[in-house]
Order: C-alpha cells, then structure tokens, then sequence
C-alpha cells in the first residue's frame, strides 16, 4: 500500500464517513476510527469540536491540503464579494486537480495531484503540471496525447461509481473537458454531508 493510499483510508476512518464514496473505503466494513484507540465510545462533541471536523473533512476531500494551503483558500473566499462558504467550495472546485477528478481522467483526487504533477494535463492547449492552479470558465483541459493510452486513465473513464457533474462538459473519446461555470456548494457531487459554513464558523472564532 502506498503512502498516499494509506494517507487516504486513515482520512476516511478518521471521519468515520466513507467521504470519497470508493467501494473500497474501509469504512464499508469498519466504522471505528483508525489506531488502538479507534474502537473507544466517542463523547458528545463540542462546537469547537464539529466545527474543526468539518474543516478536516472538507481539507482531506480535496486531497488532505495542508492547513497553510486550505487557510490561504480561506482567505480568498472570505475577501471576494457574497458567501465565504459558497465562494470556498467554488475556489476548490477550481483546482486543476479537483478538475481532472471531476471529469474522471484518474480515479482519485490523490492520483489527480500526481498525474497533473508529472506533467500529463494541458489548460488552452498549454502544459501545466501545478495542481493547485486555477482553472477559469470556458478553459479547456485535456489528457496529453502521449498520456491517453495509461492504464489508470482508461480505467477511470469506465468507472461507474461517480458522474461528471453537469459544471463541466466531458468528451472522454477526445480526453477533453470544458470548466463551464463554478459550482454552488449544491451542484457538487459530494457522497458525503459538506458544511462549508461550519469551516468559516471556524475560522471566525480561532
């Protein structure tokens, strides 16, 4: 098991939630935590305590960014104009990563990171291999021809445990997608409860 796949069921049993909806969540056979500890009775949860696993979940969603990074998104979202909730969720879903999960070119929002990393992703035509950059309307991403053909890739296209949601327009024989709008906390495909309005509640108090 890799490091990043380890990194990503500790995610899941720590929530206790099956966040990415993989059939091979271990959640779906253990819904205790991870550790020795992880079977312990858990005590009611404080305010403090809700608010910090909604940050936690909605972080480790994307990814598990590190908390510089997800504070910095914050920040964004708390300064542009209407809801610092609503303007989160879209500057996540932003992501050149988050994207390339999305329109389902790789199976995970880890293997999203790393395929745009080594370099198998283009914006306009342009190779950028930096995933947390920021799509915009109209933009237009595609799978390097070189890349096409990866195992990885043809099998994720065929995955039938998530859809493309409908803020994008997926052509997967071409291996394109066009980002047509920023999503609402609703119009994301989210398997789990999200509660971008709990992370801000969070960052307003500490």
């Amino acid at each position: 098991m890799t490091k990043r796949t380890s990194a990503k069921h500790k995610i899941d049993r720590r929530m206790g939630e099956n966040i990415w909806g993989r059939p091979k969540s271990p959640v779906n056979r253990r819904e205790y935590g991870p550790g020795q500890h992880g079977q312990r009775r858990k005590g009611k949860i404080s305010d403090f305590g809700t608010q910090l696993r909604a940050k936690q979940k909605l972080k480790g969603y994307y990814g598990d960014l590190t908390e510089k990074q997800f504070r910095r998104i914050y920040g964004e979202a708390e300064r542009v104009k209407g809801d610092t909730g609503e303007n989160l969720i879209g500057l996540l879903e932003r992501r050149l990563d988050a994207v390339v999960y999305r329109a389902k070119f790789v199976a995970t929002v880890f293997a999203a990171r790393q395929f745009v990393n080594h370099g198998h992703v283009t914006v306009n035509g342009n190779k950028v291999n930096i995933p947390s950059y920021r799509v915009k309307e109209g933009d237009v991403i595609a799978v390097r021809d070189r890349s096409r053909q990866i195992a990885v890739v043809i099998e994720a296209t065929q995955l039938s445990e998530r859809d493309v949601p409908d803020y994008m327009d997926v052509d997967h024989n071409k291996m394109t997608a066009t980002f047509v709008r920023t999503p609402t906390l609703g119009d994301v495909p989210y398997p789990v409860v999200m509660e971008p309005n709990l992370v801000v509640e969070f960052y307003a108090k500490n």
